[in-house]
């Protein structure tokens, strides 16, 4: 388990992407996910007087965003979740598009001390903003049995939660889990034979939900986008596991997280948005073989009705 540099993260279904936005040249765009630039670079370049804003967290974000010296691009430091907030600040108060590629970047997966990945040994971190004070090995030494059962249930959807949680409480009462490595030791008398990488996943996808309140944050740029998106504008979300799928399709289908219908006293269904695709769209088998952490990646796509106000 070593460090291995990488380039930044290869932008998921780009064209799709892109095409799902229906972009005007005019118009004014959100990334809310920059990362290393690959879908604004995109947007920017179909662009002829419009706009982009893009949001990250992520320090590395900076340097990424400093080689866009776009007179149409603003770089905002900040979590998603405040984008309302910020896009007021700058005088916009609706906008043509909103994209979100909800994926951890390759940069952030490769970077060992970054501790997202069990490939590699590295502190047990997995912080999206650095400048955070919770991380993962605070979670995995601190927290009670109950509490790590409910976001290993809830956020990994892992069967053994409850007696995962007992193991990792019982094995810091003697030594503390401070790396990656540790961890992954830890699991390995729990996995299911054959079945090992894809419980790692689970267990590491909940304690980095967990540090970063990723399911908080995408429930409160899902609501800002429907104030914030001018009627027809387009709401395209890139997701890579159930638990973040599930509630975009449900916001998109309905405008609740729990998938329930609102109607008028006519029986007229009362939603924000028109979903544009039947089902999400997914990878091509060429890309997958190219990148194949889009494998698992669905795109959805809703157009904002006029009726909302």
């Amino acid at each position: 388990m070593i460090d291995k540099p990488t380039a930044m993260h290869t932008p998921v279904m780009l064209q799709e992407s892109l095409e799902a936005l229906a972009i005007h040249p005019k118009g004014t765009y959100v990334d809310l996910t920059f990362g290393g630039g690959g879908h604004a670079k995109a947007v920017l370049s179909q662009l002829k007087g419009g706009r982009l804003f893009a949001f990250d967290q992520d320090q590395a974000a900076v340097a990424a965003a400093a080689q866009l010296p776009s007179s149409f691009f603003t770089f905002i430091k900040a979590n998603a979740r405040f984008m309302r907030q910020f896009l007021t600040f700058h005088g916009v108060h609706q906008v043509d598009g909103i994209l979100a590629d909800l994926g951890v970047s390759s940069h952030q997966i490769d970077t060992a001390e970054r501790g997202f990945s069990t490939r590699w040994r590295g502190t047990l971190d997995m912080r999206m903003d650095q400048a955070s004070s919770l991380t993962a090995q605070e979670i995995v030494n601190s927290y009670s049995v109950s509490q790590l059962q409910q976001l290993l249930q809830n956020y990994g959807e892992v069967r053994n939660a409850r007696t995962l949680a007992q193991a990792i409480v019982a094995h810091r009462a003697t030594k503390p889990i401070h790396t990656t490595e540790d961890l992954r030791m830890l699991l390995q008398r729990l996995a299911p034979r054959g079945k090992e990488y894809k419980y790692y996943a689970k267990v590491f996808q909940s304690l980095r939900i967990e540090v970063n309140d990723e399911l908080g944050a995408l429930q409160e740029l899902l609501q800002q986008s429907t104030s914030l998106l001018r009627p027809r504008g387009r709401l395209v979300v890139l997701s890579y596991h159930s638990l973040e799928d599930r509630l975009v399709k449900h916001f998109l289908n309905t405008g609740h997280f729990d998938g329930r219908l609102d109607k008028d006293i006519y029986g007229n269904v009362l939603r924000p948005f028109r979903p544009v695709y039947k089902k999400p769209m997914k990878p091509s088998d060429k890309e997958i073989q190219v990148n194949n952490r889009a494998r698992s990646a669905r795109l959805r796509t809703g157009e904002r009705l006029d009726n909302v106000a």
